[in-house]
């Protein structure tokens, strides 16, 4: 059989090794067979929907079995899948479907009463609901699933992996999310990277933790894993002493989070070192790892790795070797195998070895671009390089280390912000000023959001009713911990505040 995809890595593993766990969600135990099984059911089931490839298929659900069946569905039939971020506001959903023209959602029970708000004002026309109840009108996925035939499925169109297939939306600096387009071809190649520089085997078992609206919840390592016939264990939501206890029971061999996981567990009254005795290989990303947690890790005999990445390099672009751990802490380590990494100055010219410069990257791995924006694409992309925005520096071992980010975004508990986002919110309050929002480092989340306020004269408005403001507009972890009230913003003689500035001044 000709692959098509990365779908066809089912259509292998249940041939060479049908009988293998697949995955494991709660009590339900998946074989290769059976799930190559339901994921041909489900891609009959979006044909007969009508869905041709190229069509944009979302998904809105905690972390499920049926979140990988709809990836893999999805690739099998040349479909785009649309990630939603569950912990957005109902405006913030209602954009990134209409944005990506998805008139397919497929969504969690719990979801039900926001999806029937924003079937009216989206281009969403058809809803599968998971379950084996029918929600707000909409199929349940089991009744549709027992009635679908599990032959692997012929698209319209052939898919291979140039096919497009993630639409994955990143916020943007004005304010305006972006979708980055990840073909097949990047998810192929983010596991061959991870494969070869992690050595990943049939025998692994990973632990998924992080949600898979997040491109680390679907690269890291769950796809990878798969396709090397390994055993995802999959967790709902994060919840540290069901964590804990995954982790020992299980078996664990792979295990990635965020910095906020890894702070949580350690610092949980069930937290054992035991629970790690088997997981081999224990990775952080998603924001910067304080290097304190490396040692309190390094105390209880756990090696704690740092990993980094990107939504447009699905995800994967460096790693930190493990006998560096601690030596190296704070460093991201070495681009992967088949991903160029340079430290550039304005015109693309290499730094010096230890010269702070932008931090730029190539490879088959990277997305095809933003959705429906080719400005912005054309601007990450300029001069063939992929412009990560951030400010780095690489030793003469060739080690990179972030400095800081070259655009004003911040990471609170592994997720994006924006403040341009947040500003054009605060904005919206008739006494505001002048509003700025700036990303201070903080032991729980790595990094929190602090408004700083200017009150138009005679106005007056409390930190309370700002925040409050800003709760329902924006997804909570969006929202600053606290305001601050100044006469005027320090800006240059362009008239741009000077955040770099707000920042040191904000520094406890």
């Amino acid at each position: 059989m000709e692959a098509q995809g990365i779908g066809f890595w089912l259509t292998k593993r249940a041939f060479l090794d049908g009988a293998g766990e697949a995955v494991v969600d709660g009590r339900r135990r998946v074989t290769y067979r059976e799930l190559n099984d339901r994921v041909n059911r489900l891609a009959g089931v979006l044909q007969s929907l009508g869905l041709k490839p190229g069509d944009r298929c979302a998904l809105l659900a905690y972390n499920c079995l049926e979140y990988v069946e709809v990836i893999f569905a999805t690739a099998k039939m040349g479909l785009l899948l649309v990630p939603l971020n569950w912990r957005l506001s109902p405006a913030e959903l209602a954009f990134n479907l209409s944005d990506s023209g998805s008139e397919t959602l497929i969504f969690d029970p719990g979801f039900a009463e926001v999806v029937l708000n924003l079937v009216g004002q989206t281009s969403v026309r058809r809803l599968l609901v998971l379950g084996a109840e029918e929600q707000i009108g909409a199929p349940a996925y089991d009744q549709v699933l027992t009635g679908s035939s599990g032959t692997e499925p012929e698209p319209a169109a052939p898919v291979g992996l140039d096919t497009p297939h993630i639409i994955m939306y990143t916020a943007g600096t004005t304010g305006r999310p972006k979708g980055a387009v990840l073909t097949q071809g990047a998810s192929f190649w983010n596991a061959l990277n991870l494969e070869m520089d992690l050595h990943f085997t049939a025998r692994d078992r990973d632990l998924l933790v992080l949600p898979m609206f997040h491109i680390g919840g679907i690269g890291l390592f769950t796809l990878p894993l798969l396709q090397a016939g390994g055993t995802v264990v999959i967790q709902r939501t994060f919840e540290p002493a069901e964590t804990l206890r995954l982790l020992q029971e299980e078996q664990i061999t792979l295990f990635f989070g965020v910095p906020a996981v890894f702070l949580f567990l350690i610092q949980h009254p069930d937290f054992r070192a035991q629970a790690f005795e088997q997981t081999r290989l224990v990775m952080s990303g998603g924001a910067p790892l304080p290097i304190s947690l490396v040692k309190q890790y390094q105390q209880a005999g756990i090696v704690l790795q740092q990993g980094f990445g990107m939504s447009e390099a699905a995800p994967s672009i460096a790693t930190l070797r493990r006998e560096k751990a601690l030596e190296k802490a704070g460093s991201i380590g070495r681009a992967l195998f088949y991903l160029e990494a340079r430290v550039v100055d304005e015109d693309l010219k290499e730094v010096a070895t230890d010269a702070v410069g932008e931090l730029v990257i190539r490879g088959p791995n990277l997305m095809q671009g933003y959705w429906n924006r080719p400005e912005a694409t054309a601007e990450a992309l300029a001069g063939g390089w992929f412009h990560t925005g951030d400010l780095a520096r690489m030793d003469e071992e060739g080690d990179l280390t972030i400095v800081e980010r070259k655009k004003d975004m911040f990471i609170s508990g592994g997720e994006n912000v924006y403040p341009a986002e947040v500003e054009n919110v605060l904005f919206e309050l008739a006494p505001v000023s002048e509003a700025a929002v700036v990303g201070l480092p903080d032991e729980k989340w790595g990094e929190v959001g602090r408004a700083v306020v200017v009150l138009k004269e005679g106005q007056t408005v409390s930190e309370a009713e700002i925040l409050d403001h800003l709760r329902g507009r924006l997804a909570r972890y969006k929202i600053p911990k606290s305001v601050v009230f100044v006469d005027r913003l320090p800006r240059n003689a362009a008239g741009k505040v000077l955040k770099t500035e707000l920042r040191e001044r904000l520094k406890p």
